[in-house]
């Protein structure tokens, strides 16, 4: 399944005249990322918006692209650690970019938190036991995210794809319903025990979002927003995941 080839362009959506207009960039002729899916963005809150890993016409990527909305332009910076992946899952804090998971056409991958520094244009691994129980277990298609919890700037992992369907994009493989939260100061996993019975059944293919915390709590919360279940069902659920 080839995909979209927009030569770098983004698709930018004005909530206020309910418009959508395409963002080049300012030179066609200069480099950009390959068309791709299964790919992951994230941005820096300002001006940057990063692109990595993903598929291509064939095979799988592990590069990692920034893009300024002021210049236009695009900037390639050094890849991530291998294998090539897609599904993978980024987050962004303190000028670090925070890698995790991915599936690389054979494999779930995990046991690993791979971070690369903005300032050094370097990458490290911080590694754990993938086992779901002092670590989150391998998986593709979930999300990772960045918020307080505790008054304490953490990483939140959850859900996603453990074991893939050998129908591809056409199948529903085994998922994930579990919520990890890793503590960036002292880079130490813990199992989020969610105490109500009423509570997501597991997917991946879903959107997830922070809000929060207010002015007055140590704690964000995250909305969830559809995805893929294990039956292979389309979801169209919003649920939101407060930390107390």
């Amino acid at each position: 399944m080839a995909p979209i080839e927009e030569a770098g362009s983004f698709w930018v959506f004005d909530p206020t005249q309910n418009t959508w207009s395409q963002l080049s960039p300012v030179d066609p002729k200069s480099q950009y990322p390959v068309g791709r899916s299964y790919h992951t963005l994230i941005n820096n809150g300002t001006d940057t918006i990063y692109l990595h890993a993903g598929c291509p016409a064939s095979g799988r990527l592990r590069d990692l692209w920034a893009f300024n909305i002021h210049s236009r332009q695009w900037r390639e910076l050094p890849p991530a650690p291998g294998p090539e992946r897609g599904g993978a899952s980024i987050a962004y804090a303190n000028q670090r970019i925070y890698r995790m998971n991915g599936f690389d056409g054979t494999r779930e991958q995990g046991g690993a938190v791979d971070v690369y520094d903005l300032q050094t244009n370097e990458w490290t691994s911080l590694t754990y036991a993938p086992d779901g129980i002092s670590g989150p277990s391998p998986r593709s298609v979930g999300c990772l995210l960045v918020t307080m919890i505790g008054g304490r700037q953490s990483l939140v992992t959850m859900f996603g794809e453990h074991d893939p369907s050998n129908l591809g994009h056409q199948g529903a493989g085994k998922m994930l319903a579990d919520v990890w939260v890793f503590d960036l100061q002292s880079q130490q996993w813990t199992h989020v025990d969610v105490a109500e019975p009423n509570r997501p059944p597991a997917r991946g293919w879903f959107d997830a979002d922070v809000i929060g915390p207010e002015a007055d709590a140590n704690s964000g919360s995250i909305i969830v927003h559809g995805g893929l279940a294990e039956s292979n069902e389309r979801l169209d659920d919003v649920w939101r995941l407060n930390f107390v």
